[in-house]
């Protein structure tokens, strides 16, 4: 197995979600096939990323959207790299992203965390010995 292609994340929908992800935490839209009936096939990811990407699916039933939100049980799910935390931090701010906590340096890098517009927790990070 070379790598992990896709992680799926369920919303409650695919335009809001679209918006969010590409229009406030800046990844491109690769993908936006419609599928049978509601479906699409949504796929986005941060800009040059080469292997894994998010895959947005539109919760089915109602067990997939009490999930919505809370994926992870309430832990940071996902973990968004950078090479310049304090650029992409101080982006993020200015496009409306809510922190729940200052930076912080850990001894692996320097992180914050942040929800995105359905509650999920996100790590922004930035690996210590990395970038600026």
């Amino acid at each position: 197995m070379a790598h992990l292609g896709l992680v799926t994340l369920v919303v409650r929908d695919y335009d809001e979600a679209i918006d969010f992800y590409c229009g406030v935490l800046g990844f491109e839209l690769l993908q936006d096939t419609r599928l049978d009936g509601p479906k699409r096939w949504v796929v986005v990811a941060p800009p040059g990323a080469r292997e894994t990407a998010v895959l947005l699916a539109r919760a089915a039933s109602g067990a997939q959207e009490r999930r919505v939100g809370d994926q992870t049980g309430g832990r940071v799910g996902w973990f968004l790299y950078t090479d310049a935390f304090t650029r992409d931090h101080a982006r993020l701010r200015a496009a409306g992203v809510e922190f729940e906590e200052p930076p912080r340096r850990e001894p692996y890098g320097t992180v914050a965390v942040f929800r995105d517009l359905y509650g999920n927790r996100w790590d922004l990070i930035q690996l210590a010995g990395q970038g600026s």
